[in-house]
């Protein structure tokens, strides 16, 4: 339904004035007019709400009323939508989201996390509503790949969908890259720019990742959102010799999250993989995002951007309340609620292709049979192995690189070296992109 005819402004609440907040001020400031012209009607902030009302944000919010009490906005007459910038997968932005929903107030979030873990819930209650409950800012930042996959490969089958999702992750592997420092040197480095928190957690581990790979999945296959599901590795245990053993191979390591379902199942991962250099995916640097999506008639899709800040996430936020004006929006996650289908998790040992193991190990004689031995018991056929280092205080490196075989061979593989004294470390694994 298009509302042809709205010429009343659109009365936003704005609550969180953190970098998106201001970024989402500072562009209806900017682009106001033209926004006005693609809406069918004025875009107005009328009342404003965060935890610290004195704290200097860099923009006037003078024109705005101050509410400290968030849960009124969504009781209040002179209010049509809600914006929720304040984050968490609970708490307040969850008591909100619920408030606004429940009292038929559309809702606008760039909260990832709290759709992740509620967003069945959440969904459910603006389908009961028929209101809109948009989040193109939780995934991508200001890449549109929300909208493209719910609307622009809505008639396609897709077989699978993966990319480089949290922005913090690869600003520090292609840092590692190009300077061939360590991690913990660039974290600091990442830090010190802002582009990592001071408790980067929820980014290196992955976590992130996998809340807009949850996200993604559902929008991909109609299933129901299951983070618990997603297995989740991060990037904190890459090396730089990981680093340059890739780029000696022909690969580039990229933190990717990927999606796939099939007939044994739902498959979600967030892990370091090795890229091949001629995939798309090895060439997004920096703070950039990047998503595949591959449909049957469409072919490969690919959506990339930058992944987070002010202007990209705030772009998208903007992008929601213009639908929301045009009275332009279908179920949250492209279908009912109750046609979202439940999964089973698929076995991941039972998935095929190629996988990149280093180990720290003792110099000494017979330290490589052991290893040879374990991967040939485990059904592991090797392609390549290479040692590399010869110091007997730290130990030295070896790489191997597996031709295409089960993922259960490669686990039973490391099960059978678990506890030997010749290795120095826990081993590294990374799956490589076909």
């Amino acid at each position: 339904m298009t509302n042809l005819h709205r010429h009343a402004p659109l009365r936003v609440a704005l609550v969180g004035l953190g970098t998106v907040g201001g970024g989402v001020i500072r562009l209806l400031n900017t682009n106001g007019a033209l926004i006005a012209r693609r809406a069918g009607c004025p875009i107005q902030i009328v009342a404003i709400s965060a935890r610290d009302r004195n704290k200097d944000r860099g923009v006037d919010l003078s024109p705005y009323e101050w509410v400290d009490d968030m849960t009124t906005l969504a009781t209040r007459d002179d209010v049509d939508v809600v914006v929720e910038l304040i984050g968490g997968a609970d708490g307040p932005a969850l008591t909100l989201a619920r408030q606004c929903l429940t009292l038929g107030k559309p809702f606008v979030t760039a909260n990832k996390a709290m759709l992740a873990h509620h967003g069945l819930d959440l969904a459910r209650l603006a389908e009961q509503g028929g209101i809109a409950l948009k989040y193109e800012a939780a995934v991508a930042g200001g890449i549109p790949v929300i909208k493209g996959m719910r609307e622009g490969a809505a008639a396609n089958e897709i077989s699978r969908v993966y990319g480089i999702l949290n922005g913090t992750c690869n600003y520090i592997l292609t840092t590692m890259e190009k300077e061939g420092r360590g991690f913990d040197a660039v974290l600091k480095e990442a830090q010190d720019l802002g582009y990592a928190e001071a408790d980067p957690s929820f980014d290196i581990d992955g976590v992130d990742a996998a809340h807009k790979l949850t996200i993604l999945a559902s929008l991909a296959f109609g299933t129901e959102l299951d983070f618990d599901a997603v297995a989740t590795t991060g990037i904190r245990h890459v090396i730089a010799a990981d680093i340059a053993e890739a780029a000696a191979l022909g690969f580039r390591i990229r933190l990717v999250g990927m999606a796939q379902n099939g007939h044994d199942g739902l498959f979600q991962r967030v892990h370091p993989m090795l890229v091949p250099l001629d995939h798309p995916l090895a060439h997004v640097d920096g703070s950039l995002n990047a998503v595949v999506a591959e449909g049957n008639f469409v072919g490969r899709l690919f959506f990339q951007g930058r992944g987070a800040g002010d202007g990209p996430t705030a772009s998208a936020v903007v992008a929601d309340l213009i639908d929301v004006a045009r009275d332009e929006y279908g179920d949250a996650f492209a279908m009912p609620v109750a046609a979202l289908t439940p999964q089973n998790t698929a076995d991941a040992g039972a998935r095929i292709g190629r996988t990149y193991l280093r180990f720290k190990v003792q110099d000494r004689p017979g330290v490589l049979a052991e290893i040879a031995a374990a991967t040939r018991d485990a059904g592991v056929s090797i392609e390549s192995m290479i040692q590399r280092g010869a110091n007997q205080a730290d130990g030295v490196l070896v790489a191997i690189v597996t031709h295409a075989g089960e993922e259960r061979c490669v686990r039973e593989t490391l099960e059978r070296l678990a506890g030997s004294d010749s290795l120095l470390d826990t081993p590294m694994v990374m799956h490589i992109l076909d």
